[in-house]
């Protein structure tokens, strides 16, 4: 398993890699440092004071090695990456490091309720139509998985906000408070629209491993011993399908701590999601790679816990 793990780590140092190459070629393919600078500093900025910007920011080095050696931006852009120096905001000078300390509580505060409600919810509800197949409650049930999974995100958020927030008043249509005690009031309703806008695909998809299970010799097998129908799908059709589980649950893990672009942008969490959205509509390169960077980070590491956890949930599959 060692020398999988390790093999899996090479690749995905080069993607990682890959990565960092394509968004820095983008970047400064659609934009240049001139650009960033009148941004942060405003459209009537003098020329004196944006070069003065582009010299602190270290945007006044040639772009390529050829050209500027260790000093390039290129150079500049994988050191700082590769050390975890993200440096500062190229919109307001804050240190990246802090802004990522402050967004993570309230990212996490947010994505990790949702994700658990929403795994359980839609695992009960999947085995519950799988469980009355070819039934009219099946039919119905796929049926109402379509239609939510075919309603826009922001249909949920536009519609809880207006029905839930300001008609009803259960909770607060956007805003956030790091309190304890008052903080579940604010995350309640996006934690409500998010498992709502993803029960409709995750059942769906639920739904179709545990229908192909059924068909399974083992569940034949089982039946013919005289299992309880109840008992062959909460145990035994469950745990033959926790591949496709794993692999939908262990890849959304690490994004848990990226937070929700949509969510904290129309909810008002100051989570990392909001950052993301922040930097790209402000031309914050620095915070924008960051961000970009630790999400292919977290990517490559899902990808091998993953790949690791078929191996502990199915003794047929051998890392070698």
């Amino acid at each position: 398993m060692l020398a999988y793990v390790m093999r899996r780590l090479l690749h995905g140092c080069l993607v990682v890699l890959g990565v960092l190459l394509f968004l820095f070629l983008l970047f400064f393919t659609l934009t240049d440092p001139d650009d960033i600078a009148r941004r942060a500093l405003g459209e009537k900025a003098v020329p004196a004071v944006i070069a003065q910007w582009k010299t602190n920011h270290g945007y006044d080095r040639p772009l390529w090695p050829w050209r500027g050696g260790r000093e390039s931006m290129l150079v500049e852009h994988y050191r700082r990456m590769l050390t975890f120096d993200f440096g500062r905001s190229d919109s307001d000078d804050a240190p990246i490091v802090e802004r990522l300390r402050r967004g993570v509580g309230p990212s996490l505060a947010l994505t990790v309720p949702m994700f658990v409600i929403g795994l359980l919810l839609s695992i009960v509800l999947a085995l519950f139509v799988a469980f009355f197949r070819e039934t009219y409650i099946d039919r119905m049930g796929v049926l109402l998985a379509v239609l939510a999974m075919s309603l826009s995100v922001l249909l949920y958020i536009i519609g809880a906000q207006y029905v839930i927030g300001k008609l009803l008043r259960w909770f607060p249509i956007s805003g956030f408070d790091p309190d304890p005690r008052v903080a579940w009031r604010f995350l309640a309703l996006p934690v409500l629209v998010g498992v709502a806008a993803a029960l409709g695909g995750d059942v769906r998809f639920y739904r179709t491993v545990f229908v192909e299970e059924t068909g399974r010799d083992y569940v034949r097998t089982a039946r013919a011993k005289g299992c309880a129908e109840g008992r062959i799908m909460w145990v035994h059709v469950l745990r033959n399908a926790m591949i496709p589980i794993l692999t939908h649950v262990v890849l959304a893990v690490p994004f848990l701590f990226t937070g929700s672009l949509l969510l904290e942008s129309f909810f008002g969490i100051p989570g990392l999601g909001s950052l993301t959205v922040d930097a790209i509509n402000g031309n914050d390169f620095s915070t924008l790679r960051t961000m970009v960077y630790l999400g292919s980070l977290l990517f490559v590491g899902g990808q091998i816990l993953t790949d690791i956890s078929y191996a502990l949930v199915d003794p047929r599959v051998r890392l070698s």
